[in-house]
């Protein structure tokens, strides 16, 4: 199933699939000024392929992050936007990984990816170049969403001993589950207790599968409504957008903004070229 958005066309993966992947999101941008796109954090792992030229792109924004170019990059959970240096084209496949979804297609827990861009060749190996060149000869989206999803059966099926999800504590999946449907408005300590654990444990055994604490992932959570309300073709006052986003105040909104993006609000949205593109 596809949907024609600002964002590019996006698909959601074949049933069997959407235990570990999202969707996908094929994009062709052009004519728009050369500039550096803020790749906000949010609740998924992105892995992105280049249809034309390779990605330019840093783990952080105006941090003095190094620049690597990458034909296929796999990034996992952040707390920072990812820097994409652009000439004012890009063309090119993401898609959306859940955590499940890293142990299912890539054989190693999130946590292994958090923080980091890694070339997708070092996670798939010959994989990935098969996987970029399926994409690049096929003739429409739709059949680049359906090569997608042929490689990725075949990854997931390939799993250590047919079971991709192996190791995934179910505790520590239902806490993700409850922090993504509350949009990180729960309490901790609450869902610990209900889980049957202490909140020290669960942190350790959440972040060491998720790569980030329940309390970071939370923030992440508020921070990505946010930002969807914020980037929108009509967004809300500021002051909304922090109060329906779960912020105690717009000041607050701020201070994570600084800190996800590294710039203000207004700063953003006056330099991101790239709004409601992706």
């Amino acid at each position: 199933m596809e949907d024609h958005t600002a964002a590019g066309i996006v698909a959601l993966p074949a049933p069997a699939l959407r235990e570990y992947v999202d969707s996908y999101v094929g994009f062709d941008l052009r004519g728009f000024p050369p500039g550096v796109h803020c790749g906000p954090p949010g609740r998924a792992l992105t892995a992105v392929i280049s249809l034309s030229e390779p990605l330019e792109m840093a783990a952080g924004v105006d941090d003095g992050s190094p620049v690597a170019r990458f034909g296929g990059v796999a990034g996992g959970l952040m707390c920072r936007s990812v820097a994409v240096h652009h000439d004012g084209r890009q063309q090119g496949v993401r898609v959306s990984l859940t955590p499940l979804g890293a142990r299912a297609v890539y054989g190693v827990p999130s946590a292994e990816l958090a923080h980091r861009l890694v070339p997708l060749d070092e996670l798939l190996g010959p994989f990935a170049v098969e996987l970029a060149e399926r994409l690049r000869s096929a003739p429409t989206w739709a059949a680049r969403f359906g090569a997608l999803d042929a490689l990725f059966l075949r990854a997931v099926g390939r799993g250590a001993g047919g079971d991709p999800v192996r190791g995934v504590r179910p505790e520590v999946a239902e806490a993700w589950r409850r922090l993504v449907v509350s949009r990180g408005r729960v309490q901790i300590g609450a869902v610990a207790a209900e889980l049957g654990w202490s909140r020290r444990y669960l942190t350790e055994r959440f972040r060491g599968e998720v790569g980030l604490s329940p309390k970071s992932l939370a923030r992440v959570l508020r921070f990505e409504y946010a930002h969807e309300l914020a980037a929108a073709r009509d967004p809300l006052p500021w002051g909304e957008v922090a109060a329906v986003s779960g912020y105690a105040d717009q000041a607050h909104l701020v201070r994570d903004w600084r800190e996800f993006t590294g710039r203000s609000p207004t700063v953003w949205r006056r330099g991101e070229v790239l709004l409601g593109a992706g």
